[in-house]
């Protein structure tokens, strides 16, 4: 296989397994499936996701949905809060094309979400979004009834749902615990979903879940959805939780040695425009090792980045690297690695079988 370098290739029956396999579990719990395309950005891959058994996708940013909307996918939910009267007529174009589902977490979004709905004669459809301890975006768990008392009487948003993002956050700590965070992720929205619809409001929806917690978080009866984005090529992070194998990591960055002015060290052909730098290293939860997993050495870490170099320390060397030879690099975090690259290559049995265009990168909305 004869490929330029630094380029992120994509083993096609990995991803191809990687898809049925959580599409298999969550079915199998009679729960539904909205991948979250955030780790791919390529509507191809989101329509294979759809043909397995996905009920739609989710995305985080308006950009991103218009162009899955545009290459046909008809069933979107933005996780995400919305806001802005530019933004909004936005999603009002995209509204009357698919069936949208808009996240939403504050009285003033929902009043301005329902005055340019109502300007446009049309009803949006809302899900609200609830902080389960992640600490981010969401109501605060505590006051989500008196925020649903709030927002009665608006007449062009129909509030259909509840979700939430808690990653591994278990007992208000971060935690390498995925099940018991999955679990009290699902628990906690389910008995408020119920506490809600005691006081007449109609929640149809309860939506969570990550890649590391979907498969826990799913089990739990009276979840809906689950939204897992990572698993279609899975990384580093999830291989040192136990969460996926390294034969699981359908992503891999090839790069090429470039320079070796001396043994134990040598300068591979990406930096930190290649991979992203956002996983932290050697600390809890990950306990990651350098910027990525150099597949096949054990004795290789790639310890450090600058803009187009990538330095590699190697223990022992012997010579078994040269300048021109290729080594294949595991990425700490996918999702922030592809959105670095315009174009992934697609490999079977070693060889090119397709390329693809990263077509939402930079969707950022």
């Amino acid at each position: 296989m004869k490929i330029d370098t630094p380029k992120v290739i994509i083993d096609y029956d990995i991803m191809k397994n990687n898809i049925h396999k959580m599409q298999e579990l969550v079915s199998n719990n009679s729960c539904s499936l909205r991948p979250h395309i955030k780790t791919h950005k390529i509507p191809d891959i989101a329509k294979m996701q759809i043909e397995a058994g996905a009920v739609g996708i989710s995305v985080a940013k308006i950009g991103e949905a218009e162009v899955m909307a545009d290459a046909g996918i008809d069933d979107i939910f933005i996780a995400y809060p919305i806001i802005g009267e530019d933004k909004i007529k936005r999603l009002l174009k995209l509204n009357k094309k698919i069936r949208l589902i808009v996240g939403t977490e504050s009285i003033y979004a929902i009043k301005q979400l329902d005055k340019y709905a109502k300007e446009d004669n049309q009803i949006l459809e809302l899900r609200v979004e609830i902080d389960t301890g992640m600490g981010r975006s969401g109501v605060e768990y505590q006051k989500v009834e008196s925020f649903f008392d709030n927002i009665a009487g608006f007449s062009n948003i129909n509030i259909t749902g509840i979700f939430t993002f808690k990653g591994l956050i278990y007992n208000g700590e971060v935690t390498r615990d995925a099940k018991n965070a999955g679990y009290e992720e699902s628990n906690m929205m389910v008995d408020l979903a119920n506490r809600l619809r005691k006081k007449g409001f109609d929640i149809k929806d309860i939506s969570v879940g990550s890649t590391p917690t979907a498969k826990y978080a799913c089990m739990v009866e009276g979840v809906t959805e689950v939204r897992p984005g990572t698993y279609v090529f899975n990384d580093q992070m999830l291989v040192n939780l136990n969460v996926c194998e390294e034969k699981d990591c359908a992503a891999r960055v090839l790069s090429t040695i470039v320079s070796k002015q001396k043994f134990g060290k040598a300068i591979i052909d990406g930096g930190n425009k290649t991979f992203s730098t956002d996983a932290s290293m050697d600390k809890f939860p990950y306990f990651l090792k350098g910027y990525g997993k150099v597949v096949g050495y054990d004795n290789i870490t790639l310890s450090g980045l600058s803009e187009e170099h990538g330095t590699i320390l190697i223990d022992n060397d012997n010579g078994e690297l040269s300048i021109g030879d290729t080594i294949s690099i595991i990425p700490n975090h996918v999702c922030t690695t592809i959105n670095l690259h315009n174009e992934l290559a697609f490999v079977s049995n070693n060889n090119i079988i397709d390329k693809k265009m990263v077509s939402a990168r930079g969707m950022v909305y």
